[in-house]
């Protein structure tokens, strides 16, 4: 990456400074979804448990604190004295806690809305997909059945967005709304593939735009509703970049990352016969030889790890993975470079120390 963002950053460094809320938005989750009917307390249950690390919640939060909020705190020289200074009344110190405690209750109950809609998308694909598993655990599909899986994906829809009407904030219920009906049209787009591989790149960056990108755009806007209005703009404009470029190194992860038991790719996109954009640049340097071997396994319903293995092998040796690695890393450089203007708090620190997270994780 040519941006200058930090480097080996942790998942918990970027959260430091919203720890706390992460916390708060884990508890009002479980709040949204508790019912008297066992069976939905029970599917809930199964559902927070294997909820993820909360990094979309984190973008809001993180969002609605880069003016500084919530002790956040801004880095420019003599930021503490002013803080400090005899000039600020008793008067305006209680004005000013009570307006960022407003502010941290409504970003609070916004994450708990936006996750819970992630997770009902994760529910839903898992249907779609007849998923066994996700992050190690069973999937409701697969624990419970496929019906209550596709019901429980609609009742944790609902509820978010019943939660949300309950904060009275008009645009913030048309910003998760919008992101929602993208996330649905992109998954209807992804179905409506017939010929994966002739699937192209523009069709690709529009559908990982719809599926991904549009809830982090929504995430990072909602933060800017909930304490940081004038930078909505750039706020938005930084998480759509961000959710771009992470969408491309977790479908390049999908080619590299090996499994512990066999030390091969898990080739999970491949085995499903989707098509990313490693695939989709490699189609366009490789020989015909080795395009009847990619077309093989895409006509195959079973798939070998040694399948696998061996379009891999044509993918990075085709340029694959350095060809989506370069363009991973100019939608990081865009979301590096929304984030210029925005005050120098830790909050934009974290944000801009997220853009690292996403290009270098393993996982």
């Amino acid at each position: 990456m040519s941006v200058s963002v930090p480097r080996g950053v942790t998942l918990q460094e970027i959260q430091r400074p919203v720890r706390d809320k992460l916390d708060d938005v884990s508890r009002a989750m479980a709040r949204i979804v508790a019912s008297d009917m066992p069976l939905v307390g029970q599917v809930g249950a199964h559902l927070l448990a294997m909820r993820g690390k909360l990094f979309r919640p984190t973008l809001l939060l993180l969002s609605s604190q880069v003016e500084g909020r919530e002790g956040s705190g801004k880095r420019e020289a003599g930021t503490d004295k002013a803080v400090t200074d005899k000039a600020v009344t008793d008067k305006a110190v209680t004005d000013k806690a009570v307006t960022d405690k407003a502010v941290t209750d409504k970003a609070v109950t916004l994450a708990a809305a936006l996750e819970l809609i992630h997770l009902a998308t994760l529910v839903h694909d898992d249907a779609v997909d007849h998923s066994a598993l996700r992050r190690g655990m069973p999937t409701v599909n697969a624990l419970f059945s496929h019906q209550i899986s596709v019901i429980m994906g609609d009742f944790l829809y609902s509820t978010a967005l019943t939660h949300l009407v309950g904060l009275g904030d008009l645009e913030a219920l048309q910003a998760l709304t919008r992101a929602s009906t993208e996330m649905t049209l992109g998954e209807m787009r992804q179905l409506a593939v017939t010929e994966p591989l002739r699937f192209s790149e523009r069709e690709y960056y529009d559908l990982i735009r719809s599926k991904t990108a549009s809830l982090m755009r929504t995430a990072c806007e909602l933060g800017a509703l909930a304490g940081a209005r004038q930078y909505g703009a750039a706020l938005g404009d930084f998480g759509e970049n961000l959710g771009m470029a992470f969408q491309i190194a977790d479908d390049l992860l999908d080619y590299r990352e090996e499994k512990e038991t066999t030390g091969k790719p898990s080739g999970l996109d491949l085995r499903e016969h989707k098509v990313t954009l490693p695939l989709i640049h490699a189609l366009r340097e490789m020989s015909p030889s080795s395009r009847k071997e990619v077309e093989r396994l895409f006509d195959s319903e079973t798939v070998t790890d040694e399948d696998i293995a061996s379009v891999v092998h044509i993918v990075e040796d085709n340029g694959g993975f350095d060809y989506a690695r370069e363009r991973g890393d100019e939608y990081a450089e865009k979301a590096h470079d929304a984030l210029a203007n925005l005050p120098d708090t830790v909050a934009r620190s974290s944000l801009t120390a997220s853009i690292s997270y996403v290009m270098e994780r393993h996982s």
